[in-house]
């Protein structure tokens, strides 16, 4: 077994770079306020109670102004000031938010579905109760994103128990679900306003046990919100001058709600601005075998062709090199269907990566798991990447669990194993809803559970959102 360490990826911003999403914004702000094209003010709309859109208000105003970070921090790099949400600041743009923006839910309404008898009946009067304000915010006010605040009493009686473990490319879930949180953004989907979900707790000023400081949470909203907005870009990967443009796609699949029929799949795009775009193909067949969902060489022609031509339209023109990540062997229908899109659409090369949780560990001296960018290669295509463990810049590992490393399986390529690998780990510094840069998976399939939970809540007559930001 042959050991690296990959060096932590740089991102650019507008006027510097540097390796920390926090930092990079604060000190040399989001990378698209270079773009002409920028608008300079984020519009934002509110729905929840009365006293949930009061704490709204009073959080967005903290967040204009910036936050400081929690004086007991151990690692000052990890806790980082919140630099503040206004036009002279790293977002370098004003949050707009007024009463005029916001739709206030009455406290009897609300009530009412507290007392429902049936947590299925629950949960559709909330959808149904948020869907008529939302409604109205997006066909009479100018709004760019809707805040949705959940008051507690309401929480309790339609939130889906789970979560707490570290992630996984499986979904562990095996029952029928009806989750308020999917089912929203599914159905206000055709509105074609992002929402960002979040509960009175976490605004209220006056809880603060059991969550994280002020600071932190503001730098993970406030990147969101921005991110939602858009189209809009915080940050990018440095990418080689001397390397031709290159586009990477995940494939994944997602079940029914009933988990009964066929997998649906999906592909999510990344162009190397970080803008994603969500593609969904076609019901696929179940191998008898390994009982994992196959795309047949038609269907995985017709995906990537579909995704390809989406980041034409995004970037003017294809690009030179493809790379296609997938959590779970790849088929030779699979390979050959991929392969001839690329090949009619006059792409030069396409490197094929299989990307898997791995039940092996690595172990260093002292009390500290291995550092993030361990890569040990098992074979010569066989890769171990820890791209969760102790982090250089941070001097701690700010994890709960012990880190599990990813496996890639570069199935076939025409770039060494090893820049495979680094692109793998750029790619997990690039999730808008958290700034802290350690991500487990890439972009590519790290949303795609996301993506999943709520295409599965549109039928085949909805015509889903491209933009990766209604997923979030």
């Amino acid at each position: 077994m042959k050991l690296d360490f990959l060096p932590e990826p740089r991102l650019i911003f507008a006027n510097g770079e540097h390796i920390c999403p926090r930092r990079g914004i604060a000190t040399y702000g989001v990378f698209d306020q270079t773009q002409d094209t920028r608008r300079s003010e984020v519009h934002v709309g509110g729905v929840g109670s009365s006293e949930c859109m009061e704490m709204l208000g009073d959080w967005l105003e903290r967040c204009k102004a910036g936050i400081e970070a929690p004086k007991d921090a151990k690692q000052e790099r990890l806790k980082l000031p919140f630099c503040g949400f206004n036009k002279n600041a790293g977002f370098g743009a004003d949050l707009k938010y007024s009463e005029s923006l916001t739709r206030s839910i009455r406290n009897s309404d609300i009530a009412e579905i507290v007392a429902i008898a049936s947590r299925t009946e629950r949960v559709k009067a909330a959808v149904d109760l948020y869907l008529e304000n939302i409604k109205f915010l997006a066909q009479n006010r100018h709004v760019d994103v809707i805040i949705c605040v959940i008051p507690e009493k309401l929480y309790k009686v339609i939130s889906t128990e789970g979560g707490g473990a570290e992630d996984t490319l499986e979904d562990a879930d095996q029952s029928e679900e009806l989750n308020f949180r999917r089912s929203l953004k599914a159905r206000a989907m055709p509105l074609g306003k992002p929402l960002q979900l979040i509960r009175q707790v976490n605004i209220d000023k006056t809880k603060s046990a059991g969550q994280q400081d002020d600071a932190t949470k503001a730098w993970n909203f406030c990147t969101a919100l921005y991110y939602k907005s858009g189209p809009t870009i915080p940050w990018k990967l440095e990418q080689e001058s001397s390397r031709g443009t290159s586009c990477a796609v995940g494939i994944a699949f997602y079940r029914s709600r009933d988990r009964q029929t066929l997998c649906t799949s999906l592909a999510q795009i990344f162009d190397e601005l970080g803008n994603g775009l969500i593609l969904r193909g076609t019901p696929v067949d179940i191998d008898k075998d390994d009982l994992s969902p196959r795309l047949s060489t038609q269907q995985a022609y017709d995906l990537i062709k579909a995704a390809l031509t989406e980041y034409r339209v995004a970037m003017r023109n294809f690009p030179a090199r493809l790379v296609i990540h997938k959590s779970s062997n790849f088929t030779a229908e699979e390979l050959d269907g991929i392969e001839s899109a690329a090949r009619d659409l006059h792409i030069d090369a396409v490197d094929f990566v299989t990307i898997l949780d791995s039940r092996l560990r690595l172990f260093r001296d002292g009390n500290y798991p291995p550092f993030r960018g361990t890569l040990a290669r098992v074979e010569d295509n066989r890769l171990l990447l820890y791209s969760r463990g102790s982090v250089w810049y941070y001097q701690t590992y700010p994890g709960m669990y012990v880190p599990q490393p990813i496996e890639l399986r570069v199935v076939k390529s025409e770039e060494s194993p090893l820049l495979i690998a680094r692109e793998i780990l750029g790619l997990t510094k690039m999730n808008w809803n958290n700034t802290q840069f350690d991500g487990k998976y890439p972009v590519t399939l790290g949303c795609a559970r996301k993506v999943g939970e709520i295409m599965k809540y549109l039928s085949e007559a909805d015509v889903p959102q491209i933009r990766y930001g209604y997923y979030m």
